[in-house]
């Protein structure tokens, strides 16, 4: 489903589950404008109309404890990044948790929101911005940048889309038939920093560190001066701009 304008696809999901009507799985909204999208930390995600992919999708991952919350990240993650591969190849990375970055750029993020029913997942609700054929950001978008951006020409949203959603399936495929370390090791091989000594600010000190894991409930391992700490998303940051 297409619309015009929307206050954040995840919401207008969210609207229509609540109405108790059946939903099916793998329904996609897209928007050509939003105008409330959310991202980490309550950021606002910025978007020119018509210019990018502001969509949500719904899944039911029923197979999948509370616990595993991290491992449809990791999927959902690597199908954005597989879908964009072929176009951007080895400058592509995934910086943790869940934005797609080409070098030191961010080309978009996700909100996942899922819906429990005891132990486990019944919904979730899969929000993902893209920037695809923007050209100027504006300057709260520090390190912002899009497909058009990188490769100077434009390209056609709903392709794009579809190759995302593919590549979603295959990996959500993958972790409904109990592939959970494939997912979880290629998710880390493709990490932003990975084995680099970089700075990171948490707590208000700067360190040098370096990103060794991801543990399965999503925990960031960083080794700092020989030791490895673990941080959640509130409590790291990339000093990367």
């Amino acid at each position: 489903m297409s619309l015009k304008e929307v206050d954040s696809t995840n919401t207008f999901l969210k609207n229509i589950l609540s109405n108790s009507k059946p939903v099916p799985e793998g329904t996609v909204i897209m928007a050509e404008d939003q105008f409330a999208g959310r991202g980490q930390r309550d950021n606002t995600w910025y978007a020119e109309p018509g210019k990018n992919l502001t969509f949500s999708i719904l899944l039911n991952p029923t197979f999948l404890s509370a616990q595993q919350q991290f491992d449809l990240t990791r999927a959902i993650s690597m199908g954005v990044y597989d879908a964009l591969y072929p176009l951007l190849r080895d400058n592509l990375k995934i910086k943790w948790p869940n934005d797609i970055y080409h070098g030191d750029a961010k080309l978009g993020g996700m909100l996942i929101e899922n819906i429990l029913q005891g132990n486990h997942i019944k919904h979730s609700i899969i929000g993902i911005g893209l920037n695809v054929n923007q050209k100027s950001f504006p300057p709260g978008a520090v390190n912002a940048t899009s497909i058009k951006k990188i490769l100077q020409r434009d390209y056609e949203l709903k392709n794009i889309l579809a190759e995302i959603c593919n590549h979603i399936e295959a990996y959500y495929l993958h972790l409904k038939a109990g592939r959970i370390d494939f997912v979880r090791n290629l998710y880390l091989s493709r990490l932003y920093w990975l084995n680099e000594q970089r700075r990171f600010k948490s707590n208000g000190d700067i360190f040098k560190g370096v990103i060794k894991n991801v543990e399965p409930a999503g925990m960031l391992v960083i080794n700092k001066s020989g030791l490895e700490e673990r941080y959640n998303l509130k409590e790291i940051e990339f000093l990367n701009k």
